[in-house]
């Protein structure tokens, strides 16, 4: 992820303070996508929702800090299993109790971040923020699985044409 995000000082003003937060900074200490954190991929779900919603005259606030608590728990889902239901089902509502815990949620905050998981779980979003949150974290979470491989790929890319022009 680059780090425009830090040169937005629209977007700064209004995450700044859940940024600053011990519970918000936890995140980086859990792998979310083989590479990144948990706080990587949600500045950049956040971030990337909010220039969505900027431009899609949504209400950019509660897309920015939403789109930055939606991940907000602290176990490995690779791992830790639930009786009431799935990861999916689950995290997005400890996720919402975590950050209820944080700072006071809107309607609007409280559907972004329970029904992020929509396509995973039946809970269909109400707002057009909570859709642009529900498919930003699909394409930041497929782009972070694949990173890895796609620097595989362009390695191996590199030799195959250095090769071809050795040749030449």
């Amino acid at each position: 992820m680059t780090e425009q995000w830090r040169k937005d000082k629209e977007y700064l003003s209004y995450i700044e303070d859940l940024l600053e937060t011990t519970e918000v900074q936890r995140l980086a200490d859990f792998v979310q996508h083989y590479h990144s954190t948990r706080l990587d991929h949600s500045i950049s779900v956040s971030y990337n929702s909010y220039k969505l919603a900027k431009k899609w005259n949504g209400d950019v606030r509660a897309t920015a800090r939403a789109g930055l608590l939606h991940d907000l728990f602290y176990y490995d889902w690779r791992t830790t299993k639930f009786d009431e239901g799935s990861h999916a089902y689950m995290h997005p509502r400890i996720a919402a109790e975590n950050a209820a815990k944080l700072t006071e949620l809107s309607e609007l905050e409280k559907d972004i971040i329970i029904k992020h998981m929509w396509g995973a779980t039946l809970a269909l979003p109400r707002y057009k923020e909570s859709y642009i949150v529900t498919m930003v974290d699909k394409y930041c979470a497929v782009k972070e699985a694949l990173s890895p491989a796609m620097g595989q790929i362009k390695v191996r890319w590199r030799h195959l044409v250095l090769r071809k022009q050795s040749v030449v």
